[in-house]
């Protein structure tokens, strides 16, 4: 391998130095922030939310539970999770990019939450937290967009307490040829098309669709998550595989 291909990585389709990509990626989501929510609900129909409400079912979490956030955006989850932790428990809320971190705080603590929620701005590729601390971590939607997903995937796992539980949430690849074929049609027609209409910018949108096409299966995916050091990895395909919930745990 060369020096030059070690040094890049993919931007969607693109290469890029790999000190460039995250700020593109923080480009995007500075972008999209203030419309990020309608954006989720015109894309996914809605069907954003029943995603979520599976991930907070599998998750186990309880009372008095330390959880992460990870790449929390406006707090669909954290929400959820603070409401189920109760006044024993913490839920921490970490975005990498400022824009979405600061739309996620104030949507929550206008809606009355934040008493046992923290807002922390985090690499995923390297969390400032100790070992063995959290039950329960999760990422939805945006272990795509990570450089280093297999230090992300790592470093996830040193933060687990032993029998915690790590769930990614991400989008993946359709099991259904007829819904692949839709499913491409819709995400480089429709979604930036979607982009420009109600966000003003059709380029971010663009760059989503093509970081979904580049992201791993489910089953690398699944490889990728035991060989940081989780065990009993199992999926769960949602939407004809539109999206996939990978779930391990920590011996």
């Amino acid at each position: 391998m060369t020096q030059e291909k070690q040094n890049t990585t993919h931007f969607g389709y693109q290469q890029v130095p790999v000190d460039e990509k995250v700020k593109r990626v923080a480009g995007v989501f500075d972008s999209v922030a203030s419309k990020y929510d309608l954006m989720n609900d015109l894309m996914s129909m809605g069907v954003h939310r029943l995603w979520k409400k599976f991930t907070i079912e599998l998750s186990g979490v309880r009372k008095g539970h330390q959880v992460l956030d990870i790449a929390g955006g406006t707090g669909d989850l954290t929400m959820q999770f603070s409401r189920l932790v109760g006044e024993e428990g913490q839920v921490i809320l970490a975005d990498i990019n400022a824009s979405m971190l600061k739309v996620g705080r104030d949507r929550l603590l206008d809606r009355g939450y934040g008493g046992n929620i923290r807002f922390v701005q985090a690499n995923a590729e390297c969390l400032p937290f100790p070992d063995n601390h959290f039950d329960v971590v999760t990422i939805a939607f945006g272990l795509r967009n990570v450089t280093d997903k297999d230090k992300a995937l790592r470093d996830m796992t040193r933060i687990l307490k032993p029998g915690g539980r790590l769930l990614v949430l991400e989008f993946s690849k359709p099991t259904n040829p007829l819904m692949t074929k839709a499913y491409d049609l819709y995400s480089f027609t429709a979604l930036p098309l979607m982009g420009k209409l109600f966000a003003g910018d059709s380029d971010s949108y663009r760059y989503l669709a093509e970081s979904i096409r580049m992201h791993p299966d489910q089953d690398t995916l699944k490889g990728m998550m035991e060989a940081a050091g989780l065990s009993e990895v199992e999926y769960h395909n949602m939407t004809s595989g539109v999206v996939a919930l990978h779930r391990g745990i920590k011996l």
